[in-house]
């Protein structure tokens, strides 16, 4: 029996995501494949920040288009302080359910 994967996942869809790790800090990144995304950072082949703060959990996701939209957003996130990733993480943008 297929299983399906419990968040969205395209090759045409871009996200940019906010990973909460073990030790409270958060990690922003962008991909088209949420889920995937999600267990190679769990599994320890994601970026360095999460290697050594794992497990992690995905908080919020936000789509786009394009995988140029979804870096500039990335980019403009990874700018903000604690809090504001905070309000962002409990917008209505975002698309992961709490």
């Amino acid at each position: 029996m297929h299983k399906p994967k419990p968040f969205p996942s395209s090759t045409t869809i871009w996200f940019t995501y906010i990973l909460e790790c073990r030790d409270g800090s958060y990690y922003v990144g962008i991909t088209n494949d949420l889920q995937s995304r999600v267990d190679e950072h769990n599994a320890g082949a994601g970026a360095s920040w999460t290697r050594i703060r794992r497990p992690v959990k995905l908080r919020f996701a936000q789509p786009f288009p394009d995988k140029s939209g979804a870096r500039l957003r990335e980019n403009e996130v990874k700018g903000w302080r604690r809090q504001k990733k905070e309000l962002l993480i409990h917008s209505e943008i975002n698309v992961v359910p709490e």
